[in-house]
């Protein structure tokens, strides 16, 4: 059967200020009678001096802090910045952080003038899916590669009393700006950019390991850019001896991996996302290494049905030889491989997990009727839990 392109349409405005020195030219993009609220998590944000040269760059600007986001943002917390939002009238946002902050700012922006309860901003069996009505425009200052949710519009946020953590988007959700400093990730340290290669290695696979459709630049944009990980992956995490390029390549891979540009017109499959999402819901372990857990499972499990882009995948990006079977068995094992080779788990084991967890994870996905995923629609609850069965 031959497949064609989707029909699609494309539109993505966040300005991106990319370089040296571009936390300084927030000044002309944000209003200058903008009342601005600074959202961050942490404190590394003010050690590596982000939020000191962002608070100098507003100037005159009225401005306050919300901080605490965590590292997977809870609706509860972000609640507090959208009582403050609304109590003291912020015109703006400004994240200083990773996805996480990001993610969380996208959501304060939106449920601060959501006229309906903020729940009703998710679906997913939480609550009603409303759509997203009137937004608090926000700008970004990236400090962690990883989600790519410095230009896109889609936010995941962990609702704790529901013991869920789901996902909402809408087109008014996009960052106006971010700001996109290479040298703001030095100070990160290995764990953190290993996480980040491997959120952006998957998110590029999310979208391009369903079947072919005749996409072929689509195809090669997403398989440069999984080459491209391949080659700086090694040099990223060798915080001794840190490259400016790799660094900037790096940032801008996990901004292209899922700003809407690989995907368009293809189809695409984020079970690995929805079981990873379980994994670090039920035992909080860190959102990359549940994908480095799920993925070759999911390739393992799934293999017939993503046999033609497999091969593909195989070929194109580890320029692999052989019969069809052979290239696809080996590219697996070179997916693995180079999770291992960051340090990353690849199996429950690995973890301290074993097959007593498996039942909750499964009724989580069913909760959060998450029960026709992939590409297909095909990925039951049942293959949910033989790809979890595969990966302990």
């Amino acid at each position: 059967m031959t497949h064609e392109i989707q029909n699609f349409t494309f539109q993505n405005p966040t300005k991106i200020l990319f370089g040296r020195n571009r936390i300084e030219d927030i000044d002309n993009e944000i209003p200058k009678d903008a009342k601005v609220l600074v959202l961050y998590g942490g404190g590394s944000v003010k050690k590596n001096g982000a939020f000191d040269r962002a608070v100098k760059a507003l100037g005159n600007r009225e401005w306050d802090e919300f901080s605490g986001i965590e590292a997977n943002p809870t609706f509860e917390t972000l609640m507090k910045a959208v009582e403050k939002v609304r109590a003291e009238n912020f015109t703006y946002l400004l994240a200083i952080g990773g996805g996480s902050v990001i993610d969380g700012t996208k959501f304060v922006s939106a449920a601060s003038l959501f006229t309906e309860d903020p729940v009703d901003l998710f679906g997913w069996g939480v609550g009603k899916g409303l759509p997203v009505q009137e937004v608090v425009p926000f700008g970004t200052i990236l400090t962690l590669p990883a989600t790519g949710s410095e230009m896109n519009a889609g936010a995941v946020i962990t609702l704790v009393e529901k013991k869920a953590k789901v996902s909402f988007r809408g087109p008014k959700t996009f960052p106006v700006f971010s700001v996109l400093e290479p040298e703001l990730t030095y100070t990160l340290p290995v764990r953190q950019l290993v996480n980040g290669l491997l959120d952006t290695f998957i998110h590029v696979m999310e979208n391009y390991l369903t079947y072919p459709v005749g996409a072929l630049l689509q195809d090669r944009y997403a398989e440069s850019i999984l080459q491209t990980l391949i080659e700086i992956a090694p040099r990223v995490i060798d915080t001794d001896h840190i490259d400016y390029n790799d660094r900037g390549t790096f940032m801008w891979c996990a901004t292209n991996a899922l700003n809407g540009t690989i995907n368009l017109g293809v189809p695409t499959d984020w079970s690995s996302h929805a079981l990873g999402h379980e994994i670090t819901l039920n035992h909080g372990i860190d959102h990359g290494r549940t994908l480095s857990i799920v993925l070759p499972a999911m390739m393992k499990v799934r293999k017939q049905q993503k046999f033609d882009k497999l091969v593909q995948y195989g070929k194109r990006v580890w320029n692999l030889s052989g019969s069809d079977e052979e290239i696809v068995d080996e590219a697996i094992a070179k997916t693995e491989e180079f999770f291992k080779s960051l340090g990353a788990p690849i199996r429950f084991s690995d973890v301290n997990l074993g097959e007593e967890v498996l039942q909750a994870l499964v009724d989580g996905l069913t909760r959060h009727k998450k029960v026709k995923l992939s590409e297909h629609g095909d990925l039951t609850p049942e293959v949910a839990m033989e790809v979890y069965k595969e990966a302990l």
